[in-house]
């Protein structure tokens, strides 16, 4: 039978990232592609963001990272946060990734590869403001921050950004955060001249705290549809894929679909609608590889059932069917496996 396909619209995509850049306007997006770009296919979406006019992107990794670049080409801005082995690093500064650095130790081994390659590396200084993910401390901060500019005053460093995550947790923990980032700032200001790129907030406090924004937006899940867990509808905005299955077999009231456990759906989802060709029906089962739905009028193998989607009859995103178990949108589509195959709708 059929195998089941996540669906992809690159018009919507390319809208969401309109909406999220008019949003962030003047900051810079910076395109979040980590996870294969939410399980989209990092191909596709690198490919259509540069139809929209994407110049930055986030790639996690460095090894993704060096997917974009093979997909974007040189004048895409690519940055990769993770910290890495020699190997990596060697690879990121031939082609000329921004690193995110968050301790010393990692910004001491960047310094030493580039010295060893003859390159300069493109650094963007990471201060924790709270989140304690990664990130100097700010006891620390002045200490980096001076052993980059020798190695920049070497030829060995490009101090191009400041940056750090925050929490989303309240606007007190954000504007804490917020007054630490600036103090961060300012004392690279006194050492010499303000990178560039200054990026603080994520999808969240991006969109809805213009004043926590800095010149660069670093956003993922918003562009490709999928809002924050229990947050509200975001303008402009719509789920860029969709998740189809297959009927196998009819039987009485029950319609067996091609979609199941072994495919990445949660067992928890029983009890969610699908959308079919005659409206909404429950899940009523969740098997390894095949699942069972309340059956309607007229069933037929063949037909298709969308277990979220633009337009559905059930549940239109990944991430209301998320709510139902209490989880986010990126983790249903993350767990999908390779057998559920990624198809270029539009």
């Amino acid at each position: 039978m059929s195998r089941p396909e996540v669906r992809l619209s690159s018009s919507i995509f390319r809208a969401n990232i309109q909406a999220v850049r008019d949003r962030v306007a003047p900051s810079a997006l910076m395109l979040v592609v980590k996870d294969d770009a939410y399980a989209h296919g990092l191909s596709w979406a690198v490919d259509a963001a540069i139809e929209a006019g994407v110049e930055w992107f986030g790639s996690y990794d460095i090894r993704t990272g060096l997917s974009v670049r093979r997909l974007a080409g040189g004048d895409a801005r690519i940055f990769a946060w993770a910290t890495s082995t020699e190997t990596e690093i060697d690879d990121a500064l031939m082609q000329r990734l921004d690193l995110g650095v968050g301790t010393i130790e990692y910004l001491g081994r960047i310094i030493a590869r580039a010295e060893a390659l003859g390159a300069a590396a493109r650094v963007h200084l990471k201060i924790d403001t709270g989140l304690h993910r990664n990130g100097i401390l700010p006891e620390d901060w002045a200490s980096a921050v001076r052993q980059a500019r020798r190695a920049e005053q070497a030829g060995l460093l490009e101090l191009e950004g400041v940056w750090s995550h925050i929490a989303e947790a309240s606007d007190e923990d954000d504007d804490i955060a917020h007054a630490a980032f600036r103090d961060a700032v300012r004392i690279v200001g006194e050492s010499g001249a303000v990178p560039g790129a200054l990026h603080l907030t994520a999808s969240a406090a991006s969109w809805w705290r213009p004043e926590l924004r800095g010149t660069v937006s670093r956003i993922g899940a918003f562009c490709y549809g999928i809002r924050s867990a229990d947050g509200p509808e975001l303008e402009g905005v719509h789920p860029a894929a969709s998740l189809v299955a297959t009927v196998s077999a009819v039987e009485d009231d029950r319609v067996t679909i091609e979609l199941g456990s072994f495919d990445g759906l949660p067992s928890t989802l029983s009890g969610s609608l699908v959308g079919t060709p005659d409206g909404p029906r429950t899940l009523v089962s969740v098997g390894p590889t095949s699942s069972i739905v309340e059956g309607w009028p007229g069933a037929e193998v063949g037909a298709e059932v969308v277990v979220f989607g633009a337009g559905a009859h059930g549940e239109k995103s990944a991430t209301t069917l998320a709510e139902r178990i209490d989880t986010v949108g990126e983790e249903i589509l993350t767990r999908l496996t390779p057998r559920v195959r990624r198809v270029v709708a539009d």
